[in-house]
């Protein structure tokens, strides 16, 4: 064995023995901080705790970032918006207005009967039908094709409607 492995042993653990950290009293750091320059004297460990001014500046960014918020969203209420301009309706959709309102007219004149269960799904597969169309007419306002597609499905309904009605045994 080396005289100098117990020696370092010792060492080691006379060095593990020492407390962690030693911070020296805060006179030490004050006799310190006066023999400094003003402008190159770093704050003590015993300094870390904020200042009251160092707390206020921590608490003025979010204040002030809420009275932005606050500021533009006073500034969105009060400033008018324009409205979108929303185009007249074509020819074609106002012929499909047209031929929706006969259809409720027509739909109206018949008698009142209650429609059977039977009856029903296909008449609510026409109703959606129709207003499957009268989307696409507002999307593409030029298509004649939809047009009479509109029409088709509302002879159809007002046939059908007819149809269940006379099954009820109510004369029309």
């Amino acid at each position: 064995m080396n005289p100098h492995d117990s020696e370092h042993d010792e060492l080691t653990a006379r060095l593990h023995a020492l407390p962690a950290e030693r911070v020296p009293p805060a006179r030490v750091w004050q006799a310190i901080a006066a023999q400094l320059p003003a402008q190159s004297a770093a704050p003590s460990p015993a300094a870390t705790v904020p200042t009251l001014s160092t707390r206020h500046r921590r608490r003025r960014w979010p204040l002030r970032i809420g009275l932005g918020l606050a500021a533009a969203l006073a500034v969105l209420m009060v400033v008018p918006t324009p409205v979108p301009h929303t185009p007249a309706p074509s020819l074609l959709q106002r012929q499909a207005d047209a031929m929706a309102g006969e259809y409720q007219q027509a739909i109206a004149a018949l008698p009142n009967a209650e429609v059977t269960e039977e009856w029903r799904p296909a008449l609510h597969e026409l109703d959606a039908s129709a207003d499957n169309i009268r989307a696409a007419i507002a999307e593409n306002p030029r298509s004649r094709y939809l047009l009479g597609q509109l029409q088709r499905t509302y002879a159809l309904r007002l046939e059908l409607t007819q149809q269940a009605v006379l099954s009820t045994g109510l004369p029309t």
